[in-house]
């Protein structure tokens, strides 16, 4: 058996985005707080809540969304099996792609790390286009740095669509 690197052991300072527009929004959400400490998932600090539209199909209903600046030391793809576990036991049926959901929980950056693999790509490939990611996370970390685009997230902000800044709601 081989041994375990002790670097692999090490705390990885991850950032993670929860939304969720089905059932009780709210509650959905500090549910899968809960559920991300259970599985030794440290949140060290949560965005406020922020409103958005769904995407792409508007007339669906609104998300209700924050981020988490989480510690943990699982693997990301172990970090991603709990979220998957998590959306799942919070009541959520995979259909089609961008269907309501009452729990979606993306890694959007696990310890500035760029990772292609056959289910995770990081840093998330459509963070930087996303009102709803950009800001509670610039809200919780002012100078976070996208790990391949080398952008800090003012720019990246600034980047977006008049519309889409105007669409998001702070609540």
């Amino acid at each position: 058996m081989k041994k375990p690197d002790i670097l692999e052991n090490q705390v990885k300072l991850s950032y993670l985005a929860i939304g969720s527009n089905l059932g009780n929004k709210f509650h959905n959400l500090e549910k899968a707080k809960l559920e991300l400490e259970r599985y030794n998932v440290k949140i060290l600090k949560s965005s406020s809540n922020f409103l958005s539209a769904s995407w792409p199909d508007s007339s669906k209903p609104q998300f209700l969304n924050i981020v988490l600046k989480v510690e943990t030391n699982l693997t990301a793809i172990e970090l991603l099996k709990k979220c998957n576990l998590i959306e799942k036991k919070l009541g959520r049926i995979r259909s089609k792609k961008n269907d309501p959901r009452s729990c979606d929980i993306d890694i959007i950056d696990y310890d500035q790390k760029i990772i292609k693999e056959a289910k995770l790509t990081l840093p998330h490939p459509r963070m930087n286009k996303r009102n709803f990611v950009l800001l509670p996370l610039f809200e919780i970390n002012k100078s976070w740095k996208h790990p391949k685009l080398k952008i800090n997230i003012v720019k990246l902000i600034n980047s977006l669509s008049i519309k889409d800044l105007r669409s998001i709601k702070q609540l």
